[in-house]
């Protein structure tokens, strides 16, 4: 087990999403935002998928005799679909509530998903992974740099990482935190704006992981369409990145 300061864990941040493990797969609970914002995600991680391996757009299982891992799972919105896209998949989070909750979801769904509560520090699997996700995590953690490298010793060479994160502009400020949680569309607590990433801050952090950025998008939000996948990245962003050289 890693020591203390060799953990991304930030125990405040743990506490907090596991408290609200009951309700996560409830689409108007207190996870109703990213139930909201998964379907974006989704269509942009198969449409890297298919990139990344030149696969098929149209196969149902993509991802067959691959393995993935998802960091920051939660209660399994990401992992789920991972697993019926045909990836072995392992899900890891702080918080042990959200692991419970996301193994018997995944049982009463006869999907076989390894979940584990832990950090990616601790997860000693080095070079398994063919896909690498971590969605809305990064800006939780107590040192994105360290995480990073987590992240990166996870992923195979070849293999594909996908993050998303809030990037640290007015917008998101407003929308998320004086709106979002202001309003009570977002569990109050659930942001430090200052922890926001820029794109060119984690553009940097990844190279020093020895990571490359290969595609950038922006998550966007608009009345009539909700999340979709965009050119705009005041809000939020969606990228993918690879080892170097």
């Amino acid at each position: 087990m890693a020591s203390n300061a060799a953990t991304t864990i930030n125990p405040d941040e743990a506490r907090h999403f596991g408290a609200m493990a009951a309700d996560w797969w409830d689409p108007k609970g207190s996870s109703a935002m990213l139930h909201k914002l998964n379907p974006a995600r989704l269509s942009y991680i198969r449409g890297a998928i298919d990139r990344h391996w030149d696969g098929d757009p149209h196969a149902m299982r993509p991802l067959s005799g691959k393995r993935a891992l998802d960091v920051g799972c939660g209660a399994g919105l990401l992992c789920e679909p991972l697993s019926r896209l045909g990836a072995a998949v392992t899900g890891v989070d702080a918080a042990a509530e959200n692991i419970a909750v996301a193994q018997a979801h995944a049982d009463a769904q006869g999907l076989a998903i390894d979940y584990r509560a832990t950090g990616i520090e601790s997860l000693g699997q080095p070079g398994a992974f063919d896909l690498v996700t971590s969605m809305e995590v990064i800006e939780h953690v107590t040192d994105p740099a360290l995480f990073l490298r987590g992240l990166k010793d996870a992923l195979k060479p070849g293999g594909l990482m996908i993050l998303s994160t809030p990037n640290r502009t007015r917008l998101s400020r407003l929308a998320m935190i004086t709106l979002g949680e202001g309003l009570g569309m977002i569990p109050k607590g659930t942001h430090d704006w200052k922890q926001f990433l820029t794109p060119e801050e984690l553009a940097a952090l990844l190279d020093d992981a020895g990571l490359e950025v290969t595609d950038q998008r922006g998550i966007e939000f608009t009345p009539g369409h909700g999340f979709r996948i965009g050119d705009n990245i005041a809000l939020n962003y969606i990228l993918c990145a690879r080892h170097k050289g």
